[in-house]
């Protein structure tokens, strides 16, 4: 475990750091990002992200670094995790891959997550508890982050999605698909339970992609969302636990998630 890089803003510290992982028999490199003022890590809030090279390229540390400025949000540590060359393999749902196999190594995520990679973190900045825990991510990387939340859930408060993959199924549209039987993330809501401390932050863009596999007009990505929420609101949750953000001419790209991130930001750990 070796320091690459750090920068500094006038609100928070950039480090980048490589962990290595036995679990997925390779380096990965995690970019911290930590307040200036902050002296202990129990103290504050932990949020986790998937795809943590989204961020650099979205300039993640002005967003933060200009939030935190402007007294919009309490002052939290960021942790993007960049993905793999196995990324298709180590993103998913733990309890199964999909239809094509993709997802095999979601446990082992899991398990570089809980066993390697917050140790590091607990270890490197003498925390060893956080004030509470957070996981975010982008695509097939918020599918694993609330897979992760989800099963979890006594490890975690919020959990935030950008065009998350929610279509992720164990059997192919030509092979006896149905979307109440075979959407694994869904299957997990509905079989799992109710957790009041729970909050979600679910983002799409109307142009998220061009798919309709129902015929009723409206994206899967935005349907597989709503359906979801049918599913949260069918355990107990409530307008007060799930934030919905649908942007208008949205895309499945960074831009589209860098304005929707001072949202999720605000709505998560607004003062």
């Amino acid at each position: 475990m070796r320091p690459n890089n750090t920068s500094l803003l006038s609100n928070i510290k950039v480090e980048t750091i490589q962990v290595q992982s036995e679990y997925l028999e390779r380096e990965v490199t995690i970019d911290i990002y930590l307040p200036n003022q902050t002296v202990h890590l129990d103290q504050i809030s932990v949020l986790l992200f998937n795809d943590g090279q989204d961020l650099v390229k979205m300039s993640f540390d002005h967003i933060l670094s200009n939030l935190i400025a402007k007294d919009r949000i309490e002052p939290l540590v960021c942790i993007g995790i960049h993905c793999g060359p196995q990324r298709k393999m180590e993103y998913g749902t733990a309890f199964s891959a999909d239809f094509e196999g993709r997802g095999a190594h979601a446990g082992l995520y899991t398990k570089f997550i809980f066993d390697e990679l917050l140790p590091f973190i607990r270890k490197k900045y003498n925390a060893p508890s956080f004030k509470d825990k957070s996981f975010a991510g982008f695509s097939l990387g918020a599918l694993s982050a609330l897979d992760i939340v989800w099963n979890h859930a006594s490890e975690f408060r919020k959990v935030g999605m950008f065009s998350p993959s929610l279509w992720w199924r164990r059997k192919a549209y030509d092979k006896g698909y149905d979307d109440e039987q075979d959407r694994l993330m869904h299957l997990q809501v509905r079989n799992g339970k109710f957790h009041p401390w729970l909050q979600f932050f679910i983002e799409c863009g109307t142009l998220d992609e061009t798919a309709d596999r129902n015929k009723n007009g409206i994206i899967d990505s935005i349907d597989d969302a709503l359906d979801l929420i049918i599913a949260l609101k069918a355990k107990g949750y409530t307008h007060q636990h799930i934030e919905y953000l649908q942007i208008e001419e949205g895309k499945h790209d960074i831009e589209t998630w860098e304005r929707a991130i001072p949202d999720f930001l605000v709505w998560g750990w607004g003062k």
